[in-house]
């Protein structure tokens, strides 16, 4: 896979009413999905989860979202880079309706078992500060397997501040399998998700985005990605997410794979592993946090 077949720009995946949809069968493997959607002031849109279970993920703005008889509010925030938000989970086999005003990108993963829909209070999201030095990053923990309870998908957020690199050392999970030095590696699909501070979808400053492969399963990405912007990672090692000076990286993980238990199992690659033990010398970017829960939250 080449830098042009795992980079999608904004617009490039645009189907009515989506203004981004990544589908499993797009992708070409069997279980991640992503969708953005862009509602106008009292904007609505009504649609079927069908065989996905789905998050409802405020980018940028407001909602209430109607799913079987039950209403969920949420607050949102003002962007990605001002607070930690509120979401929305939506069952497979149901109807829902979003009303509202903004940007929500509606994460997704073929699902065998229907759960309930249910509300995810920001206050109650687990923030990470991982790494240390110029590899400091948040990690907004949301849909993370211990945080909330899905049938496959998992979710989180990563803000790295202008001028780090995430995503590091790189890593992978292609395979379901216990290396013989004891690592354990589960095989996932994943989907990043970008948005960079002062950028509008489709515009604006830049950051980078590594994936690489091995002899056996060569792949090759250096994409330089803007706010709207996707890769895919169907397998190989990735990272690092590199925010370029001045500009805070902002990052949606979507993964989910055949696996009985979620688990966001991966492994270094072993050139690089060694890094982690660099950060026990280093302090936290003092930057860090970059954002918290809102305090308007419902």
């Amino acid at each position: 896979m080449r830098t042009a077949d795992a980079h999608l720009p904004w617009g490039g995946t645009a189907r009515p009413p989506w203004a981004l949809e990544v589908t499993p069968e797009w992708a070409g493997w069997r279980y991640a999905g992503l969708r953005v959607l862009t509602l106008p002031t009292d904007g609505e849109l009504t649609f079927a989860t069908g065989e996905e279970e789905m998050l409802v993920v405020p980018l940028a703005g407001a909602a209430t979202v109607h799913c079987d008889g039950l209403r969920l509010n949420l607050t949102g925030r003002e962007s990605v880079f001002a607070a930690v938000t509120d979401f929305a989970y939506l069952p497979r086999d149901a109807t829902a309706t979003i009303r509202g005003a903004g940007r929500f990108a509606l994460p997704s993963a073929r699902a065998t078992r229907r759960l309930s829909p249910r509300y995810g209070a920001a206050r109650d999201v687990p923030v990470e500060l991982r790494g240390a030095g110029s590899a400091s990053r948040q990690v907004n923990n949301f849909c993370a397997p211990d945080a909330f309870a899905c049938d496959r998908l998992v979710a989180v957020e990563v803000l790295t501040p202008g001028g780090n690199w995430s995503s590091y050392p790189p890593h992978k999970h292609e395979e379901d399998r216990t290396h013989a030095d004891g690592r354990v590696e589960a095989a996932l699909e994943e989907i990043y998700y970008f948005e960079v501070a002062g950028g509008a979808p489709g515009d604006g400053p830049v950051g980078y985005q590594r994936v690489y492969g091995t002899a056996e399963r060569p792949i090759d990405v250096l994409a330089e990605v803007r706010t709207g912007d996707v890769v895919l990672v169907p397998y190989g090692y990735h990272g690092p997410s590199m925010a370029a000076p001045g500009y805070d990286l902002y990052y949606l993980n979507v993964l989910a794979g055949p696996g009985a238990a979620r688990t966001m199992a991966c492994v270094d690659d072993p050139r690089h592993g060694w890094i982690r033990g660099s950060w026990a010398d280093q302090q936290v970017d003092e930057r860090l946090p970059l954002t918290r829960p809102g305090t308007k939250e419902v």
